[in-house]
């Protein structure tokens, strides 16, 4: 079977995907999974046996371009050498240890790198390993700092589905069959979407000023007292939305006025993914609390909670018994990886390379929007870009269905993409920061003759 060494590979296909293999594992997955967990249809999906920087190898032999970087887990490419290396190496000394009685001496490197990326006054970190579990832990430790259970959040946020995290997520889809065991109390305000304003804000001619306005307005009216305010900086799974200019800042000032924790979730954005390290950098905002994961081990499950010492400092000294705690608590696989990916992204300028890449990935999806009937709208920052696709320019009705069918005839074509937004109408790209020019310019102009075959 073909290897991918460099991951620097155009596609080939060789069956049509999904091709026999696949078929035959998807059969047995729907025998021995539950139904919920994976789609399976007739054109849906393909199984991964190996990946490559930016390339994916499945069961059949074909060879992809993965423009979603594994959720976006693979900022520095896929099986990184560097990360591979340090799993190895750590695989050799130590697999597992007590996170919270006696720690491996991993975590404590760990723990401070993280204190040194990090935005300036974060240097007290919970760790964890999935971003539910740093949400849930921001979360708690909200509510501990402020002394009050209520968090704010915002419309088209997708923060995880554990009990907590499901309560701050958006989407009626993911809430409704367990709402009546979902304790934690919510506030909810539309996010800005620039091309969907809230129906509350129409003719607002301020759009970030208008969503502040709300933002006050129900921090008022709230029946339980508010302790936090919780928010991505660009919507992620919600659609790439990218709030305007001054919402993230304005946000900020409102929490240090009323005394409110700000927790952002930059579990999608975060390290390199939008050209700069943080996406609340590009504004020059410091949350109290910081939500990593994803693409912080490039690899394992790991994620973190990162706060303001003074916020940290809510919780009670462990005397023996944490009260927030897990048994995989500063993994040292996971602790490696992520040192290893940090160096990666660090020493090879990819957050850098993101933002230049992504220039070009913009100007390139704004000329598609011109030649390409149905593409309502195109929007990015980084290497994190989203297309919308409409059934019609003036009612702006997400079609849904087309993104689909480009999602479907992308993959026969040797792309792998992701279609998100609320209606799934949003053409995701979420690259490797690694990418090559050559594969991402093949990607884009295969994604241009989908959408016009679509």
């Amino acid at each position: 079977m073909k290897r991918l060494p460099a991951g620097d590979l155009l596609p080939r296909i060789s069956v049509t995907p999904p091709g026999p293999e696949s078929r035959r594992l998807a059969a047995a997955l729907r025998r021995c999974e539950s139904p919920n967990v994976t789609y399976v249809a007739d054109d849906f999906p393909i199984f991964w046996r190996e990946a490559g920087g930016a390339n994916v190898l499945d069961v059949d032999g074909n060879i992809y371009i993965d423009l979603t970087a594994g959720f976006g887990v693979a900022a520095a490419g896929h099986a990184n050498m560097r990360v591979n290396d340090a799993i190895r190496g750590q695989l050799d000394r130590l697999v597992h240890g007590l996170g919270d009685v006696h720690p491996p001496e991993i975590k404590v490197t760990l723990l401070e790198r993280l204190a040194q990326i990090t935005p300036d006054g974060l240097t007290q970190s919970i760790l964890a390993s999935s971003g539910a579990e740093a949400v849930e832990a921001a979360l708690k430790t909200a509510r501990l700092a402020s002394g009050a259970p209520g968090v704010l959040c915002f419309t088209g946020a997708y923060h995880g589905l554990t009990y907590g995290a499901l309560a701050v997520t958006d989407g009626e889809a993911f809430r409704a069959p367990f709402q009546d065991q979902i304790s934690v109390p919510v506030v909810r305000v539309p996010f800005p979407d620039p091309y969907r304003p809230p129906a509350e804000l129409a003719g607002h001619s301020d759009l970030a000023h208008g969503t502040l306005d709300l933002v006050a307005e129900r921090l008022d009216a709230g029946a339980d007292p508010i302790g936090a305010v919780i928010v991505e900086p660009i919507l992620g799974r919600g659609g790439v939305v990218i709030p305007p200019t001054g919402f993230l800042p304005g946000l900020r000032q409102e929490c240090d006025r009323r005394g409110l924790i700000l927790i952002v979730d930059e579990i999608y954005t975060g390290l390199g993914r939008t050209g700069s390290w943080f996406a609340c950098d590009h504004e020059a905002v410091v949350p109290d609390l910081l939500c990593l994961g994803k693409a912080l081990s490039g690899s394992l499950p790991f994620s973190a909670c990162i706060g303001r010492p003074e916020i940290m400092a809510a919780w009670p000294p462990s005397e023996g018994a944490a009260i927030h705690t897990s048994t995989f608590l500063g993994h040292p696989l996971a602790c490696a990886a992520a040192l290893a990916h940090l160096d990666e992204i660090q020493e090879r300028g990819l957050v850098a390379r993101s933002a230049d890449l992504g220039e070009e990935l913009f100007r390139r999806l704004q000329a598609l929007q011109g030649r390409v009937p149905g593409v309502g709208h195109v929007r990015g920052r980084g290497l994190l870009a989203g297309i919308e696709l409409v059934r019609d320019p003036d009612s702006r009705a997400p079609d849904s269905n087309r993104a689909h069918q480009v999602v479907v005839e992308a993959l026969r074509r040797g792309l792998i993409l992701l279609a998100d937004g609320p209606a799934a109408n949003v053409l995701t790209l979420t690259p490797p920061l690694t990418i090559s020019e050559e594969q991402l310019d093949f990607g884009l102009r295969t994604l241009e003759d989908c959408l016009l075959a679509a």
